[in-house]
Protein backbone atom coordinates (compact mmCIF):
# COMPACT_ATOMS: atom_id res chain seq x y z
CA UNK A 1 0.00 0.00 0.00
CA UNK A 2 1.38 3.40 -1.06
CA UNK A 3 2.13 5.70 1.86
CA UNK A 4 2.54 9.45 2.10
CA UNK A 5 5.48 10.85 4.02
CA UNK A 6 4.44 13.91 5.96
CA UNK A 7 7.69 15.67 6.79
CA UNK A 8 7.42 17.96 9.80
CA UNK A 9 8.47 21.58 9.55
CA UNK A 10 11.90 22.10 11.16
CA UNK A 11 12.00 24.01 14.43
CA UNK A 12 12.67 27.77 14.34
CA UNK A 13 16.38 28.34 13.84
CA UNK A 14 16.83 30.65 16.83
CA UNK A 15 15.01 28.24 19.18
CA UNK A 16 17.01 25.25 17.94
CA UNK A 17 20.32 27.12 18.27
CA UNK A 18 19.36 28.23 21.78
CA UNK A 19 18.77 24.64 22.90
CA UNK A 20 21.98 23.47 21.24
CA UNK A 21 23.82 26.03 23.32
CA UNK A 22 22.13 25.60 26.74
CA UNK A 23 21.88 21.79 26.54
CA UNK A 24 25.14 21.10 24.71
CA UNK A 25 23.44 18.86 22.12
CA UNK A 26 23.73 18.48 18.36
CA UNK A 27 21.24 19.88 15.86
CA UNK A 28 19.09 16.73 15.43
CA UNK A 29 18.31 16.50 19.18
CA UNK A 30 17.63 20.22 19.56
CA UNK A 31 15.37 20.21 16.49
CA UNK A 32 13.39 17.20 17.74
CA UNK A 33 12.82 18.95 21.07
CA UNK A 34 11.62 22.19 19.47
CA UNK A 35 9.29 20.20 17.19
CA UNK A 36 7.76 18.77 20.40
CA UNK A 37 7.17 22.24 21.85
CA UNK A 38 10.23 22.20 24.13
CA UNK A 39 12.06 25.52 23.80
CA UNK A 40 13.81 26.26 27.10
CA UNK A 41 16.26 24.63 29.45
CA UNK A 42 13.55 24.25 32.12
CA UNK A 43 11.12 22.61 29.68
CA UNK A 44 13.86 20.24 28.53
CA UNK A 45 14.69 19.39 32.14
CA UNK A 46 11.03 18.54 32.86
CA UNK A 47 10.91 16.47 29.66
CA UNK A 48 14.06 14.43 30.31
CA UNK A 49 13.68 14.27 34.10
CA UNK A 50 9.97 13.96 34.97
CA UNK A 51 9.09 14.48 38.64
CA UNK A 52 5.99 13.32 40.49
CA UNK A 53 6.04 16.67 42.31
CA UNK A 54 5.08 18.29 38.98
CA UNK A 55 1.68 16.52 38.88
CA UNK A 56 -1.16 19.04 38.90
CA UNK A 57 -3.13 19.78 42.03
CA UNK A 58 -6.08 17.34 41.80
CA UNK A 59 -8.39 19.89 43.40
CA UNK A 60 -8.18 21.92 40.20
CA UNK A 61 -10.57 19.33 38.71
CA UNK A 62 -14.25 20.22 38.85
CA UNK A 63 -16.10 18.44 41.71
CA UNK A 64 -12.91 17.02 43.25
CA UNK A 65 -13.63 18.59 46.65
CA UNK A 66 -17.13 17.10 46.65
CA UNK A 67 -15.80 13.68 45.60
CA UNK A 68 -13.24 13.53 48.42
CA UNK A 69 -15.82 14.77 50.92
CA UNK A 70 -18.26 12.01 49.88
CA UNK A 71 -15.58 9.30 49.93
CA UNK A 72 -14.48 10.37 53.41
CA UNK A 73 -18.08 10.34 54.66
CA UNK A 74 -18.51 6.79 53.36
CA UNK A 75 -15.38 5.74 55.26
CA UNK A 76 -16.40 7.52 58.45
CA UNK A 77 -19.96 6.11 58.37
CA UNK A 78 -18.96 2.54 57.52
CA UNK A 79 -21.00 2.56 54.30
CA UNK A 80 -21.00 -0.16 51.68
CA UNK A 81 -19.08 1.04 48.63
CA UNK A 82 -18.91 -0.47 45.13
CA UNK A 83 -16.08 0.20 42.68
CA UNK A 84 -17.43 0.00 39.12
CA UNK A 85 -15.49 -0.07 35.86
CA UNK A 86 -15.67 -0.85 32.18
CA UNK A 87 -14.56 -4.29 30.91
CA UNK A 88 -11.57 -3.09 28.87
CA UNK A 89 -7.99 -2.53 30.08
CA UNK A 90 -8.57 1.04 31.22
CA UNK A 91 -11.65 0.00 33.20
CA UNK A 92 -10.21 -3.13 34.80
CA UNK A 93 -6.91 -1.46 35.78
CA UNK A 94 -8.95 1.42 37.25
CA UNK A 95 -11.04 -0.94 39.36
CA UNK A 96 -7.98 -2.91 40.47
CA UNK A 97 -6.22 0.30 41.52
CA UNK A 98 -9.19 1.80 43.35
CA UNK A 99 -10.14 -1.46 45.08
CA UNK A 100 -6.57 -2.26 46.16
CA UNK A 101 -6.02 1.21 47.57
CA UNK A 102 -9.35 1.64 49.35
CA UNK A 103 -9.73 -1.82 50.88
CA UNK A 104 -7.59 -0.80 53.87
CA UNK A 105 -9.98 2.10 54.58
CA UNK A 106 -13.35 0.57 53.65
CA UNK A 107 -14.39 -2.77 55.18
CA UNK A 108 -17.54 -3.19 53.09
CA UNK A 109 -15.96 -2.75 49.67
CA UNK A 110 -16.91 -4.61 46.48
CA UNK A 111 -16.21 -4.23 42.77
CA UNK A 112 -18.26 -4.80 39.65
CA UNK A 113 -17.46 -5.19 35.96
CA UNK A 114 -20.49 -5.26 33.61
CA UNK A 115 -20.87 -8.14 31.18
CA UNK A 116 -20.08 -7.03 27.64
CA UNK A 117 -22.87 -9.19 26.19
CA UNK A 118 -25.79 -8.88 28.60
CA UNK A 119 -25.18 -5.38 29.95
CA UNK A 120 -23.04 -3.62 27.35
CA UNK A 121 -20.77 -0.65 27.89
CA UNK A 122 -21.07 1.70 30.84
CA UNK A 123 -23.29 1.76 33.90
CA UNK A 124 -26.09 -0.81 33.74
CA UNK A 125 -29.49 -1.04 35.39
CA UNK A 126 -28.60 -4.57 36.51
CA UNK A 127 -25.59 -3.28 38.46
CA UNK A 128 -27.61 -0.52 40.12
CA UNK A 129 -30.30 -2.98 41.18
CA UNK A 130 -27.62 -5.31 42.55
CA UNK A 131 -26.00 -2.45 44.46
CA UNK A 132 -29.36 -1.43 45.93
CA UNK A 133 -30.22 -4.98 47.03
CA UNK A 134 -26.78 -5.28 48.65
CA UNK A 135 -27.17 -2.04 50.61
CA UNK A 136 -24.52 -0.13 48.65
CA UNK A 137 -24.86 3.64 49.15
CA UNK A 138 -21.85 4.86 47.16
CA UNK A 139 -20.57 3.75 43.74
CA UNK A 140 -17.25 4.95 42.34
CA UNK A 141 -17.57 4.58 38.55
CA UNK A 142 -14.34 4.49 36.56
CA UNK A 143 -13.80 4.93 32.80
CA UNK A 144 -17.53 5.38 32.23
CA UNK A 145 -20.58 7.30 33.39
CA UNK A 146 -20.25 10.72 31.77
CA UNK A 147 -23.27 10.02 29.54
CA UNK A 148 -25.28 7.90 32.01
CA UNK A 149 -27.80 10.64 32.79
CA UNK A 150 -30.85 8.38 33.13
CA UNK A 151 -28.96 5.58 34.93
CA UNK A 152 -27.58 7.98 37.52
CA UNK A 153 -31.05 9.46 38.07
CA UNK A 154 -32.37 5.95 38.64
CA UNK A 155 -29.59 5.17 41.14
CA UNK A 156 -30.29 8.43 42.94
CA UNK A 157 -33.96 7.46 43.30
CA UNK A 158 -32.78 4.30 45.11
CA UNK A 159 -30.57 6.26 47.51
CA UNK A 160 -27.26 5.46 45.78
CA UNK A 161 -24.70 8.22 45.25
CA UNK A 162 -22.20 8.09 42.39
CA UNK A 163 -18.72 9.51 42.06
CA UNK A 164 -17.98 9.40 38.33
CA UNK A 165 -14.33 9.23 37.20
CA UNK A 166 -14.43 9.41 33.41
CA UNK A 167 -12.35 10.82 30.57
CA UNK A 168 -14.75 10.55 27.64
CA UNK A 169 -16.50 13.46 25.95
CA UNK A 170 -19.63 14.60 27.76
CA UNK A 171 -23.06 14.64 26.13
CA UNK A 172 -25.57 17.49 26.15
CA UNK A 173 -26.18 17.07 29.90
CA UNK A 174 -23.93 16.13 32.82
CA UNK A 175 -25.34 13.32 35.03
CA UNK A 176 -26.62 14.49 38.40
CA UNK A 177 -24.15 12.36 40.33
CA UNK A 178 -22.77 13.44 43.70
CA UNK A 179 -19.53 14.30 41.90
CA UNK A 180 -18.50 14.09 38.25
CA UNK A 181 -14.74 14.05 37.65
CA UNK A 182 -13.94 14.39 33.97
CA UNK A 183 -11.31 16.84 32.66
CA UNK A 184 -13.17 16.91 29.33
CA UNK A 185 -16.45 18.19 30.77
CA UNK A 186 -17.01 21.69 29.33
CA UNK A 187 -17.06 23.45 32.71
CA UNK A 188 -13.84 21.83 34.00
CA UNK A 189 -10.71 24.00 33.93
CA UNK A 190 -8.28 21.22 34.85
CA UNK A 191 -5.04 22.02 32.95
CA UNK A 192 -4.52 18.54 31.45
CA UNK A 193 -7.40 17.08 29.46
CA UNK A 194 -5.99 13.75 28.24
CA UNK A 195 -5.92 11.54 31.34
CA UNK A 196 -6.99 7.91 31.00
CA UNK A 197 -9.95 6.69 33.06
CA UNK A 198 -7.46 5.12 35.46
CA UNK A 199 -5.61 8.45 35.50
CA UNK A 200 -8.77 10.26 36.68
CA UNK A 201 -9.20 7.62 39.41
CA UNK A 202 -5.57 8.20 40.39
CA UNK A 203 -6.26 11.93 40.77
CA UNK A 204 -9.16 11.15 43.13
CA UNK A 205 -6.86 9.03 45.30
CA UNK A 206 -4.17 11.71 45.13
CA UNK A 207 -6.70 14.27 46.40
CA UNK A 208 -7.81 11.84 49.13
CA UNK A 209 -4.21 11.47 50.33
CA UNK A 210 -3.65 15.22 50.28
CA UNK A 211 -6.82 15.91 52.23
CA UNK A 212 -5.81 13.42 54.94
CA UNK A 213 -2.07 14.19 54.85
CA UNK A 214 -1.36 10.54 53.98
CA UNK A 215 1.92 9.42 52.43
CA UNK A 216 1.82 9.15 48.64
CA UNK A 217 4.03 6.05 48.60
CA UNK A 218 1.19 3.45 48.68
CA UNK A 219 -0.49 5.40 45.86
CA UNK A 220 2.67 5.52 43.76
CA UNK A 221 2.81 1.72 43.99
CA UNK A 222 -0.33 1.80 41.81
CA UNK A 223 1.49 3.43 38.91
CA UNK A 224 2.16 0.09 37.20
CA UNK A 225 -1.62 -0.13 36.69
CA UNK A 226 -1.82 3.50 35.56
CA UNK A 227 0.83 3.08 32.85
CA UNK A 228 -0.90 -0.04 31.54
CA UNK A 229 -4.11 2.02 31.20
CA UNK A 230 -2.29 4.93 29.51
CA UNK A 231 -0.57 2.71 26.96
CA UNK A 232 -3.59 0.50 26.25
CA UNK A 233 -6.08 3.36 25.90
CA UNK A 234 -3.79 5.15 23.39
CA UNK A 235 -3.96 8.53 25.14
CA UNK A 236 -1.26 11.17 24.47
CA UNK A 237 1.93 10.55 26.42
CA UNK A 238 2.56 14.20 27.12
CA UNK A 239 2.20 16.44 30.16
CA UNK A 240 0.82 14.64 33.19
CA UNK A 241 0.50 11.34 31.30
CA UNK A 242 4.24 11.43 30.55
CA UNK A 243 5.03 11.74 34.27
CA UNK A 244 2.62 8.95 35.22
CA UNK A 245 3.86 6.69 32.40
CA UNK A 246 7.54 7.37 33.20
CA UNK A 247 7.21 6.33 36.83
CA UNK A 248 4.69 3.63 35.97
CA UNK A 249 7.28 1.94 33.74
CA UNK A 250 9.82 2.17 36.56
CA UNK A 251 7.34 0.39 38.85
CA UNK A 252 6.46 -2.17 36.17
CA UNK A 253 10.13 -3.00 35.62
CA UNK A 254 11.23 -3.03 39.25
CA UNK A 255 8.31 -4.23 41.39
CA UNK A 256 5.17 -5.09 39.39
CA UNK A 257 2.19 -6.47 41.27
CA UNK A 258 1.72 -10.25 41.15
CA UNK A 259 -0.91 -10.18 38.39
CA UNK A 260 1.15 -8.05 36.03
CA UNK A 261 4.27 -10.05 36.87
CA UNK A 262 2.39 -13.20 35.81
CA UNK A 263 1.35 -11.66 32.49
CA UNK A 264 4.90 -10.43 31.85
CA UNK A 265 6.19 -13.95 32.45
CA UNK A 266 3.53 -15.61 30.30
CA UNK A 267 4.16 -13.12 27.48
CA UNK A 268 7.87 -14.00 27.57
CA UNK A 269 9.12 -10.48 28.27
CA UNK A 270 10.40 -10.94 31.82
CA UNK A 271 14.08 -10.63 30.85
CA UNK A 272 13.89 -7.30 29.05
CA UNK A 273 13.18 -3.70 29.93
CA UNK A 274 9.45 -3.30 29.39
CA UNK A 275 8.40 -0.32 27.27
CA UNK A 276 5.10 1.14 26.09
CA UNK A 277 5.04 -1.13 23.00
CA UNK A 278 5.28 -4.20 25.25
CA UNK A 279 2.17 -3.02 27.10
CA UNK A 280 0.30 -2.23 23.86
CA UNK A 281 1.10 -5.52 22.12
CA UNK A 282 1.79 -8.03 24.92
CA UNK A 283 0.26 -7.03 28.26
CA UNK A 284 -2.84 -5.01 27.30
CA UNK A 285 -4.34 -7.55 24.85
CA UNK A 286 -4.10 -10.31 27.45
CA UNK A 287 -5.91 -8.22 30.08
CA UNK A 288 -8.48 -7.23 27.46
CA UNK A 289 -9.06 -10.81 26.35
CA UNK A 290 -10.98 -11.77 29.48
CA UNK A 291 -13.59 -9.05 28.88
CA UNK A 292 -13.78 -9.94 25.20
CA UNK A 293 -14.19 -13.70 25.58
CA UNK A 294 -15.71 -14.21 29.04
CA UNK A 295 -15.80 -11.49 31.72
CA UNK A 296 -13.57 -8.57 32.71
CA UNK A 297 -13.99 -9.67 36.32
CA UNK A 298 -11.29 -12.29 35.68
CA UNK A 299 -8.85 -9.50 34.76
CA UNK A 300 -9.58 -7.62 37.98
CA UNK A 301 -9.14 -10.82 40.02
CA UNK A 302 -5.75 -11.26 38.38
CA UNK A 303 -4.68 -7.64 38.91
CA UNK A 304 -5.59 -7.61 42.61
CA UNK A 305 -4.11 -11.06 43.34
CA UNK A 306 -1.48 -11.04 46.08
CA UNK A 307 -0.38 -14.68 45.79
CA UNK A 308 2.10 -15.15 42.94
CA UNK A 309 1.26 -18.82 42.33
CA UNK A 310 -2.46 -17.98 42.12
CA UNK A 311 -1.70 -15.03 39.85
CA UNK A 312 0.29 -17.30 37.53
CA UNK A 313 -2.60 -19.78 37.32
CA UNK A 314 -5.02 -16.97 36.54
CA UNK A 315 -2.56 -15.52 34.05
CA UNK A 316 -2.51 -18.86 32.22
CA UNK A 317 -6.31 -18.80 32.04
CA UNK A 318 -6.31 -15.26 30.65
CA UNK A 319 -3.62 -16.22 28.14
CA UNK A 320 -5.93 -19.00 26.95
CA UNK A 321 -8.65 -16.36 26.51
CA UNK A 322 -6.20 -14.35 24.44
CA UNK A 323 -5.37 -17.31 22.19
CA UNK A 324 -9.10 -17.92 21.68
CA UNK A 325 -9.55 -14.22 20.88
CA UNK A 326 -6.76 -14.39 18.28
CA UNK A 327 -8.40 -17.29 16.46
CA UNK A 328 -11.82 -15.63 16.50
CA UNK A 329 -10.64 -12.25 15.25
CA UNK A 330 -8.48 -13.86 12.56
CA UNK A 331 -11.48 -15.80 11.19
CA UNK A 332 -13.82 -12.81 11.33
CA UNK A 333 -11.24 -10.57 9.65
CA UNK A 334 -11.02 -13.04 6.75
CA UNK A 335 -14.83 -13.11 6.47
CA UNK A 336 -14.98 -9.31 6.51
CA UNK A 337 -12.28 -8.95 3.84
CA UNK A 338 -14.12 -11.47 1.65
CA UNK A 339 -17.34 -9.49 2.18
CA UNK A 340 -15.68 -6.29 0.97
CA UNK A 341 -14.00 -8.00 -1.98
CA UNK A 342 -17.28 -9.49 -3.22
CA UNK A 343 -19.23 -6.21 -2.96
CA UNK A 344 -18.33 -3.92 -5.85
CA UNK A 345 -20.16 -1.03 -4.19
CA UNK A 346 -17.61 -1.16 -1.36
CA UNK A 347 -14.69 -0.37 -3.64
CA UNK A 348 -15.67 3.25 -4.30
CA UNK A 349 -16.79 4.14 -0.78
CA UNK A 350 -14.97 6.36 1.68
CA UNK A 351 -16.13 4.23 4.59
CA UNK A 352 -16.40 0.58 5.51
CA UNK A 353 -19.56 -0.41 7.40
CA UNK A 354 -20.07 -4.16 7.81
CA UNK A 355 -22.69 -6.13 9.71
CA UNK A 356 -22.93 -9.83 10.50
CA UNK A 357 -25.20 -10.96 13.34
CA UNK A 358 -23.01 -13.98 14.09
CA UNK A 359 -19.75 -12.11 14.64
CA UNK A 360 -18.30 -12.13 18.15
CA UNK A 361 -19.01 -8.85 19.90
CA UNK A 362 -15.76 -8.96 21.83
CA UNK A 363 -13.47 -8.68 18.80
CA UNK A 364 -15.27 -6.37 16.36
CA UNK A 365 -13.05 -3.43 17.41
CA UNK A 366 -9.92 -5.44 16.65
CA UNK A 367 -11.38 -6.51 13.30
CA UNK A 368 -12.14 -2.87 12.41
CA UNK A 369 -8.47 -2.00 13.05
CA UNK A 370 -7.31 -4.92 10.90
CA UNK A 371 -9.56 -3.91 7.99
CA UNK A 372 -8.00 -0.44 7.96
CA UNK A 373 -4.64 -2.08 7.23
CA UNK A 374 -6.09 -3.16 3.84
CA UNK A 375 -8.83 -0.57 3.19
CA UNK A 376 -7.61 2.66 4.71
CA UNK A 377 -10.79 4.53 5.61
CA UNK A 378 -13.11 5.07 8.62
CA UNK A 379 -14.41 1.63 9.49
CA UNK A 380 -17.32 0.27 11.53
CA UNK A 381 -17.82 -3.44 12.25
CA UNK A 382 -21.18 -4.46 13.70
CA UNK A 383 -22.84 -7.53 15.13
CA UNK A 384 -26.09 -8.35 16.91
CA UNK A 385 -26.52 -8.32 20.68
CA UNK A 386 -29.70 -8.30 22.77
CA UNK A 387 -31.88 -7.59 19.76
CA UNK A 388 -29.84 -4.56 18.69
CA UNK A 389 -27.02 -3.95 16.24
CA UNK A 390 -23.89 -2.99 18.10
CA UNK A 391 -20.21 -2.64 17.34
CA UNK A 392 -17.03 -0.65 17.18
CA UNK A 393 -15.59 2.02 14.94
CA UNK A 394 -12.00 2.93 14.13
CA UNK A 395 -10.62 5.93 12.28
CA UNK A 396 -7.70 6.97 10.10
CA UNK A 397 -5.07 9.56 10.92
CA UNK A 398 -6.45 13.05 11.39
CA UNK A 399 -10.14 12.21 10.96
CA UNK A 400 -12.57 12.80 13.85
CA UNK A 401 -14.62 9.63 13.89
CA UNK A 402 -16.59 10.57 17.00
CA UNK A 403 -17.83 13.75 15.33
CA UNK A 404 -18.86 11.82 12.20
CA UNK A 405 -20.86 9.31 14.27
CA UNK A 406 -22.39 12.21 16.19
CA UNK A 407 -23.69 13.46 12.81
CA UNK A 408 -25.70 10.20 12.59
CA UNK A 409 -26.85 10.21 16.21
CA UNK A 410 -30.55 10.46 15.30
CA UNK A 411 -30.28 6.89 13.99
CA UNK A 412 -28.50 5.54 17.10
CA UNK A 413 -29.63 4.31 20.49
CA UNK A 414 -26.27 5.01 22.06
CA UNK A 415 -22.71 5.95 21.14
CA UNK A 416 -19.51 7.09 22.81
CA UNK A 417 -15.78 7.21 22.44
CA UNK A 418 -12.91 9.30 21.10
CA UNK A 419 -11.63 10.83 17.89
CA UNK A 420 -10.11 7.54 16.72
CA UNK A 421 -12.25 4.86 18.39
CA UNK A 422 -15.92 4.64 19.29
CA UNK A 423 -18.73 2.24 20.12
CA UNK A 424 -22.33 2.47 18.90
CA UNK A 425 -25.70 0.75 19.12
CA UNK A 426 -28.74 1.01 16.86
CA UNK A 427 -32.05 -0.66 16.08
CA UNK A 428 -31.94 -3.22 13.26
CA UNK A 429 -34.30 -1.20 11.10
CA UNK A 430 -31.89 1.76 11.16
CA UNK A 431 -28.86 -0.08 9.78
CA UNK A 432 -29.33 0.73 6.08
CA UNK A 433 -30.12 4.38 6.76
CA UNK A 434 -27.12 4.65 9.10
CA UNK A 435 -24.78 3.13 6.54
CA UNK A 436 -25.90 5.67 3.92
CA UNK A 437 -25.80 8.61 6.33
CA UNK A 438 -22.37 7.72 7.73
CA UNK A 439 -20.95 7.52 4.19
CA UNK A 440 -22.48 10.94 3.43
CA UNK A 441 -21.10 12.56 6.59
CA UNK A 442 -17.60 11.15 6.06
CA UNK A 443 -17.55 11.94 2.32
CA UNK A 444 -18.41 15.57 3.08
CA UNK A 445 -15.69 16.04 5.68
CA UNK A 446 -12.80 13.66 4.97
CA UNK A 447 -9.92 14.93 2.84
CA UNK A 448 -8.57 12.66 0.09
CA UNK A 449 -5.09 12.71 1.63
CA UNK A 450 -6.57 11.33 4.88
CA UNK A 451 -7.55 8.19 2.96
CA UNK A 452 -3.92 7.40 2.14
CA UNK A 453 -1.83 5.91 4.95
CA UNK A 454 0.77 8.36 6.09
CA UNK A 455 4.02 8.24 7.98
CA UNK A 456 4.93 11.31 9.97
CA UNK A 457 8.61 12.03 9.53
CA UNK A 458 10.44 14.34 11.91
CA UNK A 459 13.47 15.34 9.87
CA UNK A 460 16.19 14.42 7.40
CA UNK A 461 19.26 12.77 8.89
CA UNK A 462 22.64 11.90 7.43
CA UNK A 463 23.74 8.34 8.15
CA UNK A 464 27.09 9.61 9.44
CA UNK A 465 25.21 11.48 12.21
CA UNK A 466 23.85 8.21 13.63
CA UNK A 467 26.07 7.59 16.64
CA UNK A 468 25.75 5.75 19.97
CA UNK A 469 25.50 9.18 21.67
CA UNK A 470 22.59 10.21 19.43
CA UNK A 471 20.79 6.96 20.20
CA UNK A 472 21.39 7.32 23.97
CA UNK A 473 19.77 10.76 23.99
CA UNK A 474 16.86 9.67 21.75
CA UNK A 475 16.24 6.83 24.20
CA UNK A 476 15.73 9.47 26.88
CA UNK A 477 12.74 10.77 24.86
CA UNK A 478 10.87 7.69 26.15
CA UNK A 479 8.21 6.79 27.03
CA UNK A 480 7.04 6.98 23.44
CA UNK A 481 3.39 7.17 22.48
CA UNK A 482 0.81 9.48 20.89
CA UNK A 483 2.13 13.07 20.59
CA UNK A 484 5.59 11.82 21.55
CA UNK A 485 6.30 9.07 19.08
CA UNK A 486 9.74 7.58 18.52
CA UNK A 487 11.55 9.98 16.14
CA UNK A 488 11.28 9.08 12.48
CA UNK A 489 14.06 10.18 10.11
CA UNK A 490 14.55 10.03 6.36
CA UNK A 491 17.70 9.66 4.31
CA UNK A 492 17.81 9.97 0.52
CA UNK A 493 19.87 8.13 -2.08
CA UNK A 494 21.06 5.14 -0.10
CA UNK A 495 21.98 1.71 -1.48
CA UNK A 496 22.41 -1.77 -0.10
CA UNK A 497 26.01 -2.96 0.12
CA UNK A 498 25.15 -6.12 -1.80
CA UNK A 499 24.54 -8.37 1.22
CA UNK A 500 20.83 -7.61 1.53
CA UNK A 501 18.44 -10.54 1.67
CA UNK A 502 14.85 -11.56 2.25
CA UNK A 503 14.11 -13.04 5.68
CA UNK A 504 11.11 -14.25 7.69
CA UNK A 505 9.14 -17.49 7.71
CA UNK A 506 7.07 -16.26 4.78
CA UNK A 507 9.90 -14.31 3.14
CA UNK A 508 8.14 -11.06 3.97
CA UNK A 509 10.94 -8.98 5.54
CA UNK A 510 14.10 -7.25 4.30
CA UNK A 511 17.51 -7.43 6.01
CA UNK A 512 19.85 -4.82 4.54
CA UNK A 513 23.18 -3.14 5.12
CA UNK A 514 22.66 0.47 4.09
CA UNK A 515 25.41 2.74 2.80
CA UNK A 516 25.53 6.33 1.55
CA UNK A 517 28.03 8.00 -0.74
CA UNK A 518 29.16 10.21 2.19
CA UNK A 519 30.59 7.07 3.86
CA UNK A 520 30.73 4.39 1.15
CA UNK A 521 32.62 1.91 3.33
CA UNK A 522 30.47 2.13 6.47
CA UNK A 523 27.29 0.00 6.26
CA UNK A 524 24.41 0.52 8.68
CA UNK A 525 22.42 -2.63 9.52
CA UNK A 526 18.70 -2.25 8.77
CA UNK A 527 15.51 -4.30 9.02
CA UNK A 528 12.34 -3.60 7.02
CA UNK A 529 9.30 -5.59 8.14
CA UNK A 530 6.85 -6.54 5.37
CA UNK A 531 8.95 -4.71 2.79
CA UNK A 532 10.35 -7.68 0.85
CA UNK A 533 8.46 -6.53 -2.29
CA UNK A 534 11.23 -3.93 -2.73
CA UNK A 535 14.00 -6.54 -2.89
CA UNK A 536 14.08 -7.07 -6.68
CA UNK A 537 14.74 -3.34 -7.15
CA UNK A 538 17.22 -2.98 -4.27
CA UNK A 539 19.19 -6.11 -5.19
CA UNK A 540 20.10 -4.54 -8.57
CA UNK A 541 22.08 -1.84 -6.78
CA UNK A 542 19.67 1.02 -7.45
CA UNK A 543 19.49 3.90 -4.96
CA UNK A 544 16.38 4.56 -2.87
CA UNK A 545 15.07 6.73 -0.03
CA UNK A 546 14.21 5.38 3.41
CA UNK A 547 12.33 6.60 6.44
CA UNK A 548 13.21 4.85 9.67
CA UNK A 549 13.56 4.78 13.43
CA UNK A 550 16.86 4.11 15.20
CA UNK A 551 16.83 1.17 17.58
CA UNK A 552 19.06 -1.27 19.39
CA UNK A 553 19.39 -4.84 18.17
CA UNK A 554 20.62 -7.64 20.39
CA UNK A 555 21.97 -10.76 18.70
CA UNK A 556 23.95 -13.52 20.40
CA UNK A 557 24.79 -11.28 23.33
CA UNK A 558 26.02 -8.46 21.11
CA UNK A 559 24.16 -5.15 21.05
CA UNK A 560 24.31 -2.81 18.07
CA UNK A 561 22.42 0.08 16.51
CA UNK A 562 20.18 -0.74 13.58
CA UNK A 563 17.72 1.15 11.41
CA UNK A 564 14.12 0.01 11.56
CA UNK A 565 12.85 0.93 8.10
CA UNK A 566 9.22 2.03 8.01
CA UNK A 567 8.98 2.68 4.25
CA UNK A 568 11.00 2.78 1.06
CA UNK A 569 10.59 5.11 -1.93
CA UNK A 570 12.30 4.45 -5.25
Amino acid sequence: MEKNWIIHTPGKTEEVEHLMQVLGVEYPIANLLVQRGINTFEEAKMFFRPELENLHDPFLMKDMGKAVERLQAAIDNGEKVMVYGDYDVDGTTSVAMMYTFLKKYIKKLSYYIPDRYTEGYGISIKSIDLAASDGVTLVIALDCGIKAVEKIAYAKSLGIDFIICDHHTAGAAIPEAYAVLDPKRPDCSYPFKELSGCGVGFKLLQAFCMKNSYSFEPLYEMLDLVVVSIASDIVPITGENRILAYFGLKQLNSAPRSGLKAIIQIAGIENKEICIDDIVFKIGPRINAAGRIETGTSSVELLIAENEALALDMGDMINDFNNTRRNIDSNITKEALDMIASDKDQHNRKTTVLFNPSWHKGVVGIVASRLIETYYRPTIVLTESNGLITGSARSVTGFDLYKAIEGCSHLLENFGGHMYAAGLTMKKENFKAFRIKFEEVVAESVMNEQLIPCIEVDMELKLKDITPKLYRIIKQFEPFGPNNMAPVFFTENVVDDGTGRIVGSNKEHLKLNIIHEDEPFKPYPAIGFNLSNHYPYISKGYSFDICYCIEENEYRGQTSIQLKIKDIKK
